[in-house]
């Protein structure tokens, strides 16, 4: 069995986390959603992935490179073109088209292939799915959860026959028009034949036209129901729960980096601590080279990346910070994601550090956001971002 990451798409719903990563980047753990990804592949033995890319495309190709550290093969195809100022310009073909391009450029498809959305952790039993597609004799399988009918519209859902057999498929459907609640997980797996009936001449989509032209065709097209663990990131709300989620245990297979040095608390290499005055409440990680100053709060769930620095006075509680941020004194962070210059609330609302009427945080690899934490230590005033 080979497998292809679908990696092109701009991830819009994920913004500002996506303003700067690729969506498959965006890391859980201190990892990237796709290294997970790719390391389940390679437990199962599938040892050669293509990877379509567009978007930030250099990001996951330098991180990866060709997957020599996790015992596979990588190869990428990448969507756009070059203009004549010489700018990449990403243009993706959609995720069958960009199937079809692959095959056409080298003919990867000749086998069983499993096809991921390279933005959701699984645990998915991969041996397991592909008997029950060989069984059943299906060109095309997908893989379905049940969902909730409020949430049918962020989904692609399936109507089948008894027997498994996938008589309607919907993209994205509101509840009144949903005739089904089992979604698509984004895993398929499909034979050959299937690269066939995909056009050349424009983009073309899996769940709105691949899929519905397989059932108009009445082709050998199945769903699996399986019980597996299967964390989609749709949205930034969405990220912050799984990371409240992960970091509470909620996920069997992920666990902890770090070491444990107290209750409910791991750090990384390097790591600073003035205990003077700070209390921690776990479950917290704090990445290697961080430093913590005195009279700082901290209650998790919460994930501070490598390279920050929390001021004295900070509360922090649930929040998840990426690498190398300053919380500057006496600011109080509550339920958010803070990543570069932009924080997200849960809720979804997003800000700029520029439109706060008082500095907050910054870059803390900046020599100027340390003279600015240096005038603003005589400051008591607790400054929420709530």
């Amino acid at each position: 069995m080979k497998a292809m990451i679908l990696a092109a798409g701009k991830g819009t719903r994920v913004r500002p986390l996506t303003y700067d990563l690729p969506k498959p980047m965006i890391p859980i753990l201190g990892k990237p959603v796709m290294a997970y990804l790719i390391e389940h592949l390679a437990k199962y033995g599938v040892k050669e992935i293509m990877v379509n890319v567009s978007y930030l495309h250099e990001k996951i190709e330098d991180y990866f490179g060709e997957g020599h550290q996790y015992g596979v093969q990588i190869g990428y195809s990448f969507e756009g073109h070059t203009n004549d100022a010489g700018e990449v310009v990403p243009e993706p073909l959609g995720s069958a088209g960009g199937m079809k391009k692959i095959q056409q450029f080298g003919g990867f498809f000749d086998e069983t292939t499993i096809v991921l959305c390279g933005d959701a952790l699984i645990d998915l039993d991969i041996k397991s799915a592909l008997f029950e597609h060989k069984r059943k004799g299906a060109l095309a399988s997908v893989v379905t959860k049940e969902v909730p009918w409020d949430k049918v519209s962020s989904y692609g859902v399936v109507v089948t026959a008894p027997d498994g057999r996938i008589e309607t498929f919907q993209e994205k459907p509101s509840p009144e028009e949903a005739k089904s609640n089992f979604a698509s997980t984004g895993i398929y797996i499909f034979e050959p034949e299937v690269i066939d009936l995909i056009p050349t001449d424009r983009p073309f989509d899996i769940g709105s036209e691949l899929f519905p032209l397989l059932a108009e065709k009445g082709l050998p097209f199945y769903a699996q129901q399986r019980a597996f663990n299967w964390i989609d990131i749709g949205s930034v709300t969405d990220y912050w729960e799984v990371c409240q989620r992960v970091l509470m245990g909620g996920v069997a297979h992920l666990n902890m980096p770090g070491i444990q040095i107290n209750d409910g608390l791991w750090v990384g290499l390097n790591t600073s601590i003035d205990w003077n005055g700070t209390r921690i409440e776990g479950p917290v990680y704090i990445g290697s080279g961080v430093r913590i100053d005195a009279g700082v709060t901290i209650i998790g769930p919460t994930w501070i990346g490598h390279g920050s620095q929390i001021c004295s006075g900070v509360e922090i509680v649930r929040s998840v910070l990426f690498e190398y941020t300053r919380v500057l004194p006496n600011v109080s962070l509550n339920e958010m994601i803070v990543f570069k210059d932009y924080s997200v609330d849960r809720a979804g609302e997003m800000m700029h550090v520029s439109e706060y009427e008082d500095d907050a945080f910054s870059n803390a690899r900046d020599r100027r956001s340390q003279r600015r934490t240096s005038h603003q230590q005589d400051s008591n005033e607790k400054r929420k971002l709530a």
